[in-house]
């Protein structure tokens, strides 16, 4: 296989409907969908996702919103990996984190699931932890066995503005990842 270092795949993780929008756990496919918005173009259905391409000075990005729900997006990234014959490194992820506090960034090139469903589907799909991930922090507000609940709840009104500001940094920092690369871009965000 023949792979194109300069094709992108950004992948926001979350999940498919509408009592989904706008939850902790969906911030991947908000932080895309404001990518979208700033670079004028529409998510369209597609094979296991909705995707759309945007080409940024030569180089092409394919952002995919797994259509597959969370626990199955290596499946969905596996396939617009292969279809495009993107290479691993450049593959960005975005993800909730529990562990980072509201909004804050954390871009690593390599690393656990840390007991995120969607980046252990992917880990297992792929079968590597080689791939960078930006995680969007939500941070840990809730009650002993709420967990499930914090991370499927929607944001607090105290917490919208943080969350707008983070989203605006998370588009900059894909921008920066697939312009300059993971250093410049971790050195920057983290």
């Amino acid at each position: 296989m023949n792979l194109d270092s300069k094709s992108f795949l950004i992948v926001g993780l979350g999940n498919i409907g509408q009592e989904y929008e706008r939850t902790r756990h969906n911030i991947g496919f908000d932080v895309l969908d404001a990518l979208a918005k700033k670079r004028e173009v529409s998510f369209l259905a597609d094979r296991l996702a909705s995707s759309l391409l945007i080409k940024l000075k030569g180089k092409k990005i394919y952002c995919i919103k797994p259509t597959t729900y969370m626990n199955l997006s290596g499946k969905a990234l596996k396939f617009w990996m292969d279809s495009f014959k993107i290479q691993q490194e450049n593959i960005l992820v975005i993800a909730d984190d529990l562990a980072l506090p509201l909004a804050k960034l954390r871009l690593r090139r390599k690393g656990s699931d840390a007991g995120h469903n969607g980046l252990k589907s992917i880990n297992e799909v792929l079968g590597s932890t080689e791939y960078a991930r930006l995680r969007f922090g939500i941070g840990n507000a809730f009650d002993k066995g709420q967990q499930v609940n914090f991370v499927l709840g929607k944001w607090e009104e105290s917490e919208v503005e943080a969350v707008a500001n983070g989203i605006e940094q998370a588009v900059n920092a894909i921008e920066l990842f697939v312009l300059e690369g993971c250093d410049r871009a971790m050195l920057k965000y983290n």
